[in-house]
């Protein structure tokens, strides 16, 4: 690169494209409130009334896993550590295939709202189960948003010259304006929206690195010279950060409990109008993952490409490695005006689609879990407004969570730190209730109870005392290239500041074996390990207290037929069995928390039906 060659700042026509992307989503929310479909009922609020379509639902998945964590995280990720990251190519094609065959058939024949909610843990297991996974899930969504809002502002700000309150606040607000007012439809519609936005803000990176480096060739030619092609790791020690083993195990372990279990990802999937379309909905979205990838796997290697031999983080240019790709934008494209702000758009355009589907989850999950089961006489009218003040409620209470964020460290690595702590012993929990027909609720809830402190314990400890550079194998960042001279000659570094570096760190501690194995266990095992101890310890104790005598009905279990049910959809349809008392989506069953008790019966094409009782 050019040293002497500053980087550009934003100018009116970035500020211009950025506005018009948060005015285009408030838009969206405004027109399912007041135009078209209204929402008159929690249903139709917090599941679009069951009747999406599996296109809009699959770009709705994309963008919500998509946050500002992949936009900024990832390609810094590549940089530093390599393209070994874009091995969870396979990683997502495990978790969609998990999600779709074991999760997706359960929570879809129930018809439920909640995964939460007394439709599942609570019948399967019992109240208190379910009390406990409701709490788990709020602390989760709430501090993962925390980081999805505060660390892309951050970043942007400390780059672009952003307002870092004004734009946490800004995305706070726009956020729970269309989820109040649009709730599932408008978070969907504006999903769709924004995965648009995000594509363009990559592609235009993409092809102006392409443009100055000359091609993707020298880009690649770099990245191999940089060791940055480091696709194949076969070491099977579980401390190393990234490995193949790692990355395939632990990274399916981590992503399934956000997209098997996780509501704001079930919460789309189930609105879907059939158990087809839900499931096609999935295999889609997968396609949208591998394109993303992809697209943040190379503006990475573009990364490398362009600041190779002067490493602006250890020139001082930047103060974290998070806000390399801004640093980049404003670098390549300082002379196209209005594209600097189409990337900021789209790092943004990542950050909305999760708040707000994090924002609308907890809705669903507050207003089915706390609010119907103890208010019983309340109309569908007051349940969608009291849904609706709930999205207001939780959009302030994500906002004043995001200065707790700034205390997390790396992005990428807290967000998916966050997930594997406490999103693995909730998936735990619902494996043991779906694949394990003699669990039980006491083991259910001693097995929660010791997945968190498994998880916690080396989460925590690893936040406290950061695993050696030699266990994270960051490779190295040079600076010869940057003319600038420290004790009078040029300099060459490899970094060897953690990058799991937090604000929570203990400097100047001996370190013991303790904090040298076990808190150096990759952070991408913290859910596997919560996974497993809740499963193990769930077992043994629902054997051990007469988990074989209960009477359990098999709706709440995986089943043969829920696995046959792709090879039933190519046979010719029958007709279905049972009379519906008003119109819902084919395939589909109304949801029965809505003040009726409804049967599932399963016909010979594998469609499901409902009966009144």
């Amino acid at each position: 690169m050019d040293p002497s060659r500053g980087i550009g700042t934003f100018v009116v026509w970035d500020y211009v494209v950025f506005a018009g992307m948060l005015l285009i989503s408030a838009a969206i929310g405004i027109y399912y409130a007041f135009a078209g479909d209204k929402q008159q009922t929690s249903k139709d609020f917090l599941m679009g009334g069951r009747r999406m379509s599996a296109v809009p639902v699959a770009l709705s998945l994309t963008a919500s896993f998509m946050s500002a964590v992949t936009v900024l995280g990832t390609p810094t990720e590549v940089y530093r550590f390599g393209a070994i990251f874009s091995l969870f190519g396979i990683t997502y094609l495990l978790v969609v295939v998990i999600s779709a065959e074991i999760f997706l058939p359960v929570f879809y024949k129930l018809g439920i709202t909640s995964t939460y909610e007394k439709q599942y843990l609570e019948l399967r297991f019992n109240k208190y189960v379910r009390l406990c996974g409701t709490i788990v899930y709020i602390i989760q969504t709430v501090l993962y948003t925390g980081i999805v809002i505060y660390a892309p502002a951050l970043a942007l700000n400390q780059v672009t010259g952003f307002d870092l309150w004004g734009a946490v606040v800004a995305t706070g607000v726009v956020c729970t304006f269309y989820c109040t007012l649009g709730g599932l439809k408008a978070v969907v519609w504006t999903d769709v929206f924004q995965v648009g936005i995000m594509l363009a803000g990559f592609v235009s990176v993409l092809i102006q690195a392409s443009v100055i480096q000359g091609g993707i060739g020298p880009i690649i030619n770099d990245a191999r010279n940089g060791g940055r092609l480091n696709f194949w790791n076969f070491n099977p020690n579980p401390l190393q950060r990234h490995t193949f083993w790692t990355i395939i195990l632990g990274g399916t372990f981590t992503w399934t409990s956000l997209y098997g279990v996780n509501q704001s990802q079930v919460q789309r999937y189930i609105s879907c109008k059939s158990r087809f379309q839900a499931k096609l909905s999935l295999y889609i979205n997968l396609v949208g993952l591998w394109v993303i990838l992809v697209c943040a796997v190379l503006c990475g290697l573009a990364l490398y490409s362009r600041y190779h031999d002067c490493d602006p983080w250890t020139n001082n240019k930047v103060s974290a490695p998070d806000q390399l790709m801004p640093y980049l934008v404003l670098d390549i494209l300082q002379d196209y005006p209005g594209l600097p702000g189409l990337f900021v758009a789209c790092a943004y355009s990542g950050t909305l689609s999760t708040v707000s589907s994090s924002i609308n989850a907890l809705a669903a999950v507050t207003v089915e879990d706390l609010v119907k089961p103890n208010f019983r006489s309340l109309s569908e009218r007051s349940l969608s407004w009291i849904s609706q003040g709930m999205s207001v409620l939780f959009g302030v209470l994500c906002i004043g969570m995001a200065a707790l964020a700034s205390l997390m460290g790396a992005l990428l690595q807290a967000a998916l730190s966050i997930i594997g702590m406490i999103g693995g012993p909730l998936l735990g929990l619902f494996s043991l209730g779906i694949l394990v027909p003699f669990g039980n609720s006491i083991g259910a809830l001693i097995g929660l109870l010791a997945g968190f402190a498994a998880s916690f314990w080396v989460g925590i400890g690893a936040q406290l005392y950061p695993p050696l550079p030699e266990r994270t194998m960051p490779l190295s960042l040079e600076t010869y290239g940057c003319n600038n001279t420290y004790n009078g000659s040029n300099w060459m570094t490899t970094t060897a500041m953690p990058f799991s570096t937090t604000a929570f760190q203990e400097h100047n501690v001996e370190r013991t074996p303790l904090m040298d194995n076990w808190y150096s266990l990759s952070y991408l095992y913290f859910s596997t390990l919560g996974t497993l101890v809740t499963l193990f310890v769930g077992i043994l104790v629902s054997l051990s207290t007469g988990g074989r005598k209960q009477n359990l009905d098999r709706k709440f279990l995986l089943t043969k037929e829920d696995m046959l049910f792709n090879f039933d959809n190519f046979k010719k349809k029958e007709q279905v069995v049972g009379y519906k008392s008003h119109p819902v989506e084919e395939g589909g069953t109304d949801n029965p928390a809505f003040n009726h008790i409804e049967m599932n019966f399963t016909d010979p094409s594998g469609r499901t039906s409902g009966t009144h009782l």
